[in-house]
């Protein structure tokens, strides 16, 4: 072998052993993980709104053409009623009904929520949907507000 032939294989053998024993090139960098989704919010209730004495209405929204509200009424700093969906009759997962309360002239006087979770039966047994609807309770914070009529809106309604 002649001495130019051993200076290379000497220098591929140089190579490949650097090449072997160095620090693995970095990986590709993974993907920044997607943004969490800013939390749901809804609009605020009017300060002030043209109402009756008494009054409690539904305020147009998205889901308002799939519900029905039966026996509203106020008592007190309360407002109670049931809603039924009218489009199906399947359970309802998730509904959130809140309620602006106003006085005697239409100004905001406080606020409440009703939150309902459909959850699976304790016993095991199949769950039925009722066709009865929801009863439901909203109560104004501040409760010593003087509460003369309320405006209930619908931001969650998932039902399967």
């Amino acid at each position: 072998m002649s001495k130019r032939a051993g200076v290379l294989i000497v220098g591929v053998f140089a190579v490949l052993v650097a090449g072997c024993s160095s620090s693995p090139r970095p990986a590709t960098p993974a993907p920044a993980p997607a943004p969490i989704a800013a939390p749901r919010t809804t609009e605020p209730p009017a300060t002030a709104v043209s109402v009756a004495p008494g009054e409690v209405r539904l305020s147009p929204g998205p889901f308002t053409d799939r519900v029905r509200l039966t026996g509203t009424r106020l008592d007190g700093p309360s407002v109670h009623g049931t809603l039924a969906i009218t489009t199906d009759v399947s359970d309802v997962l998730a509904l959130e009904v809140h309620a602006a309360f106003y006085d005697a002239t239409g100004h905001l006087v406080g606020a409440g929520t009703f939150e309902h979770a459909d959850e699976e039966p304790v016993a095991g047994g199949p769950h039925i949907p009722s066709n009865d609807g929801i009863p439901f309770t909203i109560t104004a914070t501040p409760v010593d507000a003087t509460v003369a009529a309320a405006v209930l809106s619908i931001p969650v309604l998932v039902n399967e």
